[in-house]
């Protein structure tokens, strides 16, 4: 077990046992502490396609190692003030038997979960992002399929009313420890799909590696009309916009040798979307397998593999917390679809400072789409892997 995995073992259990109110810990973590192979003994792996299953596929799947409920977006007022948003929940096991189910404890669980949710005021160049940690105990953190929630403390995406959608997504988290109620950020959103889902990979199965089981269960609503409301202290916004749900959930989905990945989530103007992820190996190439989904306006997709993809870094941005060099700006060709596409950040400084250190924000895309038609579109980048000891990005102009 790596030096890192100890580290997130003992956070977890800690997390998991104690019966103090979970607090945020202060150890930084890497995303191979979470994906890699440590802990699987015992739990399950995604180890070749199966029919999904909904709603209850929507709910966890606590014999797995990890999974998590991803919503990203992007949002306007009326007026054409830009938000970019992200609320994730993230669960993890421990191990496969609960743990010490004997002890009579209702503060026992094996299950350990963690949220983000990170706003982008774009226009003012502001960013905020806050972590939480809880048990999946006592009704302090967890998920059901039906009808379909998600929650950690007041944090929450759930079913809004009898059927699967809309989903009402909540999250607020005050600016200053301390402060007032009114000094908050928060959003409070109605989201519906505007697309049925997308199976990402294989029917479902999404590879990341040679070995059985370096993979994950993967889909996507790839575009959601999203309104409602962003806080940011006093001031209160209606906003309207589209956003992005990712489902994954896995085992060892990262196989040794890989750092982290660069991950696009673009929804374009002639209605079709596109996500890719290019894996890193330790030495900054990519992996060969990075791999994505075109989904047209229609709703049929096309799988991509890595080889079907050019992604070129074009600028950098340099984080002024210890100076990790980040890709900030890309091209991203499909040259058999025609494609060819610039991405920008909307805002440069999206760098999430928390146990896990990673960029992740609002991208503004603009080019030629399918059979070359001019396209214009916003969307999320998710850069893991560069902060702590991790690789450069490699730039080619």
């Amino acid at each position: 077990m790596r030096p890192r995995a100890c580290l997130l073992v003992a956070l977890a259990a800690s997390v998991a046992c104690s019966p103090a109110p979970a607090t945020p810990p202060t150890a930084r973590l890497q995303i191979t502490d979470v994906l890699g192979g440590f802990g699987a003994v015992g739990l399950d792996r995604a180890l070749e396609p199966r029919e999904l299953s909904f709603p209850a596929d929507h709910g966890p799947h606590p014999t797995f190692a990890s999974e998590w409920w991803y919503l990203t977006g992007n949002l306007e007022t009326a007026a054409g003030r830009a938000f970019g948003y992200q609320v994730t929940f993230f669960r993890t096991s421990l191990g496969a038997a609960p743990a010490s189910e004997t002890d009579g404890s209702a503060w026992s669980t094996n299950q350990v979960w963690m949220a983000h949710f990170a706003i982008a005021d774009i226009d003012p160049g502001r960013f905020f992002a806050f972590d939480r940690f809880q048990r999946g105990a006592l009704g302090l953190a967890g998920a059901v399929a039906s009808p379909w929630r998600v929650w950690l403390d007041d944090w929450s995406l759930e079913q809004e009313g009898s059927e699967t959608f809309p989903l009402r997504l909540r999250a607020r988290e005050r600016l200053e420890a301390g402060g007032d109620a009114g000094d908050e950020v928060a959003v409070d959103l109605l989201i519906s799909p505007l697309k049925e889902l997308v199976l990402q990979g294989d029917r479902g199965l999404s590879r990341k590696g040679p070995t059985p089981g370096n993979a994950s269960f993967y889909y996507s609503f790839t575009r959601l009309q999203t309104s409602g409301t962003v806080r940011i202290g006093d001031q209160r916004f209606a906003v309207e916009g589209t956003s992005w749900l990712d489902r994954e959930w896995g085992t060892s989905a990262l196989p040794d040798g890989q750092v982290g990945w660069d991950w696009f989530a673009l929804q374009l103007s002639d209605g079709t979307e596109l996500m890719f992820y290019q894996l890193r190996e330790a030495d900054g190439s990519p992996s060969a397998y990075s791999a994505g989904t075109l989904v047209r306006a229609d709703g049929s997709s096309t799988r991509l593999d890595a080889a079907d993809v050019e992604l070129t870094v074009q600028h950098t941005w340099i984080s002024p917390i210890d100076g990790t060099v980040y890709p900030s700006g890309w091209r991203l060709s499909i040259p058999q679809r025609g494609v060819e596409l610039r991405i920008e950040p909307l805002l440069e400084s999206q760098e999430l400072d928390l146990t896990f250190r990673y960029w992740e924000g609002a991208v503004s895309v603009s080019g030629s789409g399918l059979g070359g038609t001019p396209v214009s579109g916003r969307g999320y980048v998710e850069l893991t892997g560069y902060a702590e000891g991790g690789q450069a990005p490699l730039i080619r102009r």
